[in-house]
This record gives C-alpha cells, structure tokens and sequence, in this order.
C-alpha cells in the first residue's frame, strides 16, 4: 500500500492524520434550504444540495473542537457545517434525510472554520482544502455547561453554550463521514473516519447562540437559523482519523 506524504511548512505530514484525543461540543439548528443552497453555490459548486430535513429546510451544525493530541498539533476550532445530500445518489425523501441524519452517515459540508494554529491552518487549506482561518478562542469544555466563543479582529463571531445532556453508550465502533469542502473554487470530498467516543451526552434542544458583529456572523444571520436549537451533544474524548481528500470539481 501506498502512503501519501505532504509537506506543511517545511514538516511532513503522513497521511492518515489521526487524532489521538480530542473533545467537542456542538448544536444543529434548521436553516433555510434556499439560504444554504445560495452559500453553496457562491463557493462555485452547485452539484452540493442541502439535505432537507423537512421540506425549505436543512440543517445548520455548529460545533467547538478541541484537538488534544494529534498529528497536528493542539488547536481549538469552530465549524459551521451543513448537511448535504450523496451527490453520487439519488435525492432522499424526507424520511430518509431523517434517518440519515439519526443514523449519523448523512455528508457534510464544512463552510467555515476558524482554527487558532498557524500549522493547522496550513494543513487544512493545502492537504484538504478546508477553508480555515485564524480566530480567537474563549472555550470552557470542562463545567457541566459547555460555552465558547470565536472572535476575529476582536469581533464576535459566535457565542455557542450547550446545556448538559443525557449520557449515551461509549463507542468504540468506526464510523465514516464524507465530508466535504470548497476552497478557492475546488470542491474536495474527505473520508473522517471516527474511531471512537467517550462520555458523549445528547438531548432535544439544549443550546443557545448568540452572533456578533463579524461578517461571517452576519453571514450565519442570512441562512435564518431557527430559534431554538433542534439538539445539542458533547464528547469528552473522541479519536479520529482524516484520509486524503479526493478533487470532486473545479471552477
């Protein structure tokens, strides 16, 4: 078997990347499937569509990581991320959508992410095309209630605080996610392979975000988030592991 090999700021970097430890928070509100499908299609890939849970809307997962110990270093992120549908399938039904979504096989578009590591940031444009950036972080992953926040040029992005949940069974099953990204008009599909969960806690609603004054919060606006939280989730350690993405399409 082949191993491929990049080279990050003069360091190379071995594929697969794995995630030793890390630990998250994270809340999904339904957003506007127009809304979304217009974010997508500005990043130059109209073949993504948002995976409608119910008809007009999908869902929006917003979600704090903090990366422990890994290939790449220790780093916190905020992802905005949206569910898409199989672009190699057919369109699901609303029931399908839901029991992708329950099952946690549904794909997913990462939109934002704002890292605070100069070597991740590097990482994540030139090997997967993840559209990072530097921010600020203020993240308590330890209280009973999670809370984070992401600034840049001292403007709030997010604000995002998880209630505590219900504990689920640990799990030590791999699960793979097909995420995808879209940098500089290039669309790419990454496999995220989960390898396991510990002290992960769930419930129906849970959360509360507020935005800020920063463009990319104005952007959040625009995709008329519900309200109220549909569930929210933390994980006090997660391990995984990111293959190489593969170049869906070009601008």
């Amino acid at each position: 078997m082949t191993v491929s090999s990049h080279t990050v700021l003069g360091t190379p970097v071995t594929m697969p990347v794995e995630i030793r430890s890390a630990r998250c928070f994270m809340a999904g509100f339904s957003a506007s499937a127009t809304a979304v499908d217009r974010a997508i299609a500005e990043r130059g890939d109209s073949d993504l569509k948002p995976l409608q849970i119910r008809p007009g809307r999908t869902m929006c997962m917003l979600v704090f990581v903090d990366y422990v110990d890994g290939d790449l270093g220790p780093y916190n992120e905020f992802g905005v991320c949206f569910l898409v549908e199989d672009p190699t399938g057919a369109r699901p039904s609303t029931f399908g959508a839901l029991r992708s979504l329950v099952k946690g096989d549904a794909h997913a578009l990462i939109h934002e992410l704002p890292v605070d590591g100069d070597f991740t940031l590097a990482a994540g444009r030139g090997i997967w095309g993840f559209p990072k950036v530097l921010a600020d972080f203020d993240v308590d992953h330890t209280s009973p209630t999670k809370t984070g926040s992401v600034r840049q040029d001292g403007k709030l992005i997010a604000e995002l605080t998880v209630r505590r949940g219900i504990g689920v069974p640990d799990n030590s099953s791999e699960a793979v996610l097909q995420s995808y990204a879209q940098l500089d008009g290039v669309t790419r599909r990454t496999p995220w392979r989960l390898t396991s969960t510990t002290g992960t806690r769930t419930r129906i609603g849970g959360a509360a975000l507020r935005l800020g004054d920063h463009p990319m919060a104005d952007e959040l606006r625009r995709l008329k988030l519900s309200r109220h939280a549909i569930m929210s989730s933390s994980v006090s350690d997660l391990s995984m592991r990111f293959e190489d993405a593969v170049v869906l399409t070009r601008a």
